[in-house]
């Protein structure tokens, strides 16, 4: 299973960013789908989640200003990032827990990152 995301930029202060990934290889399906974020120096912190049911969990940083949401058929998640703030900047991963067959507990699966920065 490999995850690839788009999107990522530079944006000025207040501006609006559209995080997508795709999942692809052998899938049976997904589970969670979320996005994390890291800076230098910083551990690598939750940003919004997705559940199968469609439940959200978001970091208090970004609630208001970030959506997540996801396709299953397309095997996506997406982050809708708005009124982006200097620091929003970091690197942006997906994170997906795929099942590749009905049996399987699941594995979580890591896209490479996509870089966001904010000018002031």
């Amino acid at each position: 299973v490999q995850l690839q995301a788009s999107g990522g930029g530079l944006v000025q202060s207040g501006g609006s960013l559209r995080l997508s990934c795709v999942a692809s290889g052998t899938i049976f399906s997904i589970k969670a789908m979320g996005w994390y974020r890291q800076t230098p120096g910083q551990e690598r912190e939750l940003v919004a989640s997705i559940a199968t049911g469609g439940q959200t969990r978001y970091a208090d940083s970004v609630k208001g200003r970030f959506a997540i949401s996801r396709d299953d058929a397309k095997k996506m998640v997406y982050l809708e990032m708005n009124n982006l703030r200097p620091e929003d900047s970091a690197v942006y991963y997906c994170n997906q827990l795929v099942m590749r067959w009905a049996t399987d507990w699941g594995r979580n699966y890591w896209g490479p990152g996509t870089q966001v920065t904010v000018s002031s």
